[in-house]
């Protein structure tokens, strides 16, 4: 039998090596060619002359300065989780987040967003080149906020500057100082591209009066200041609005009037003390009454007696001598703003504090009418 022979990979070379060898000779070098001439241009050349330019425009000026004024208010947060070998039990800690925060006051207290620090078991606070071991003084989740606390020398301690969202007008320039990607602080601007909006806190309770902004808010943003162009803060940039979780143009921040009335509740209480009106509600039965009503809103299933709900006098839900169901009030607005859910009216009366009359519109046997009640200070 003939033994089939293997093929030979000869005659390729050696017609590979004599293409090689024409395109090297055509092309010396591998590359363009090159003439005698520019060779010798190439050795006759110099670096280019820089050219002068004018003095910086004023605007480019104010947010030189906006920045340099800002940016030692504002410091990076790292968070840390305790994890367990199970074949050794030997724990150590895991990096399980980044975010921004900024400086609040001279005591070393720092605000950020409650989702930079709600997985995390410890947490570093970065201000220039100097870290600091942090530790929780407290949260409101429903406002995705949190105060940590460090201890740090004064003179690095540098509380940013508090304004105002209450005059905040759309088309209102804006910057946000912020790490994000773990970058050292990056500052992007745009302008206020919205007001009043509404987003979900990771409590599912509405965050209302939100800004929304077309500055560029990238993960690791979370949690930094977005400063109006006197370079104070108006807000904290909380959210970005992206498929891809990067920055689309769409960012939004919890406004700063809010954290103004939280932030010291957190550093006073741990927490934020709620108001009530005392009610008790029934997401299920909720959903039932208003759907065989045909109507929006949120059904009172019972008023506490002596509560500032009943002193209002506001009804709940009972039953007939007959046994029959009869419906309570369905609170439907809460100062001008639609509530359709329990959720949502508890959100919104947790936007005031323990003593503010708020007016309720309320959906009674067919007809709608104002209520004012005071609110008290949940024990």
């Amino acid at each position: 039998m003939r033994r089939r022979s293997s093929p030979s990979f000869l005659p390729g070379l050696v017609i590979g090596g004599i293409a090689g060898t024409l395109l090297a000779a055509l092309w010396p070098g591998g590359g363009w060619s090159r003439r005698p001439a520019a060779r010798a241009q190439a050795a006759q050349a110099q670096a280019r002359a820089v050219a002068p330019r004018s003095d910086l425009q004023p605007d480019e000026r104010a947010t030189i300065s906006l920045f340099h004024g800002a940016a030692a208010s504002v410091a990076f947060i790292t968070t840390s989780t305790e994890q367990i070998d199970l074949w050794t039990m030997n724990v150590t800690e895991e990096p399980s987040g980044t975010g921004s925060g900024f400086v609040w006051d001279d005591d070393g207290h720092v605000v950020t967003n409650y989702h930079v620090v709600q997985s995390g078991r410890s947490a570093e606070v970065t201000l220039g080149e100097a870290s600091y071991e942090a530790s929780l003084v407290g949260v409101a989740p429903d406002n995705d906020l949190a105060v940590l606390k460090i201890k740090a020398p004064r003179e690095k301690l540098l509380p940013i500057k508090v304004g105002t969202s209450a005059d905040l007008q759309v088309g209102q320039k804006v910057f946000a100082i912020g790490n994000p990607f773990g970058l050292d602080h990056t500052l992007t601007t745009g302008i206020v591209s919205a007001l009043g909006r509404t987003i979900q806190s990771v409590t599912n309770r509405p965050i209302d009066g939100v800004i929304q902004t077309d500055a560029a808010i990238n993960p690791g943003n979370s949690g930094g200041p977005l400063l109006d162009s006197a370079g104070r803060l108006v807000g904290v940039n909380t959210a970005i609005y992206s498929p891809s979780g990067a920055n689309a143009g769409i960012g939004f921040a919890v406004p700063v009037d809010t954290v103004s009335r939280v932030v010291p509740e957190l550093i006073r209480y741990g927490k934020v003390v709620r108001p009530r009106i005392g009610i008790r509600l029934d997401e299920r039965l909720n959903v039932i009454v208003t759907r065989r009503l045909g109507i929006e809103g949120v059904l009172l299933v019972e008023v506490e007696r002596g509560s500032p709900a009943d002193e209002a006098g506001l009804r709940g839900t009972n039953r007939s001598r007959g046994g029959r169901l009869v419906y309570g009030d369905i609170v439907q607005e809460v100062e001008g703003k639609k509530v359709r859910t329990p959720d949502e009216l508890l959100g919104r009366l947790g936007n005031f504090r323990p003593g503010d009359m708020v007016t309720l519109g309320v959906w009674r046997d067919g007809a709608v009418r104002k209520v004012k009640v005071r609110l008290e200070a949940a024990s």
